[in-house]
């Protein structure tokens, strides 16, 4: 599948680009949005990517103005420290797993293939869902699948899985399957869709890393500056919401989320649940 950035233009526009600024792509995946960073940016702009993926280096823009830093985003005031970079002028984050993560079978992020249970957004470090499962009992796997997945099922399929031990991704999701799914019933996704989602999110502490970037993100970004976050699913969006409106650094540009077009929709299926939420930074204190 080609990965096509979500809300391309609206996050980009959201964004408010100096021409000389400092730029952040907090999730550089194929580069779509660095390009069009890059291209509202002066001779004097610059851009710093993160990629926890390795693989990403493979897809580096060449531009002198363009950084990558391999490193989950969770890490951003300590590598901006690296860079000498004090802050920055906005930050563009575009969550979850890329299109190219999904079709490289090997990950284990798809269950269109068997693969191995990885699902590492950084196969070099960290336990793998393969791991995750092994070293939890039922009840910690059952509460990791109800809370990251939403699934209502998530007991028996935490009991079916430790009983069974999948081997790879193929024998989880067909588990999975025979579960939950109800006979007769044509569904609109995959009936494993949230167990692995909720395997995926354990596995790279993706809220915890997304609670802590926006924390550094609001203080490493300038006054007036801006943080857009485009987010797939209602527990990022959820933390996105409430920190754009309840933290004293942020001002809310965007009360509701901007959300895809029915065109964009139609063209890229992944844009379907995506949601765009902006603030921009205020470091003055807000009056009681």
């Amino acid at each position: 599948m080609e990965h096509i950035s979500v809300l391309a233009r609206e996050s980009i526009d959201a964004l408010a680009i100096r021409p000389a600024g400092i730029y952040v792509d907090a999730t550089y995946g194929a580069g779509g949005h660095s390009s069009l960073i890059l291209a509202a940016l002066g001779p004097a702009g610059r851009v710093v990517a993160f990629d926890a993926d390795p693989v990403a280096h493979a897809r580096l823009h060449s531009d002198t103005r363009m950084t990558l830093v391999h490193a989950n985003f969770r890490d951003l005031a300590t590598e901006l420290e690296a860079l000498e970079i004090p802050v920055v002028d906005g930050i563009l984050y575009d969550l979850g797993v890329s299109s190219m993560q999904l079709d490289d079978g090997e990950r284990g992020f798809s269950f269109r293939v068997a693969a191995p249970l990885d699902m590492r957004m950084d196969p070099t470090q960290g336990e793998s869902a393969a791991e995750l499962i092994e070293s939890r009992d039922e009840g910690e796997l059952a509460d990791i699948i109800f809370e990251y997945g939403e699934e209502r099922a998530a007991r028996r399929i935490a009991r079916a899985i430790k009983q069974r031990s999948p081997r790879d991704t193929a024998e989880l999701a067909a588990l999975v399957a025979g579960v939950v799914h109800v006979r007769g019933k044509r569904e609109r996704t995959h009936p494993a869709t949230r167990t692995f989602q909720a395997l995926r999110i354990a596995v790279n502490d993706e809220l915890g890393a997304l609670r802590a970037s926006l924390d550094a993100a609001l203080d490493r970004t300038a006054e007036d500056g801006r943080i857009a976050v485009i987010s797939f699913h209602s527990l990022e969006d959820r933390i996105v919401k409430q920190t754009f409106r309840d933290d004293p650094r942020a001002r809310r540009v965007t009360r509701k989320p901007i959300v895809p077009s029915d065109e964009e929709a139609a063209v890229n299926p992944r844009a379907r649940s995506a949601k765009l939420r902006v603030c921009a930074v205020t470091h003055m204190e807000r009056a009681s």
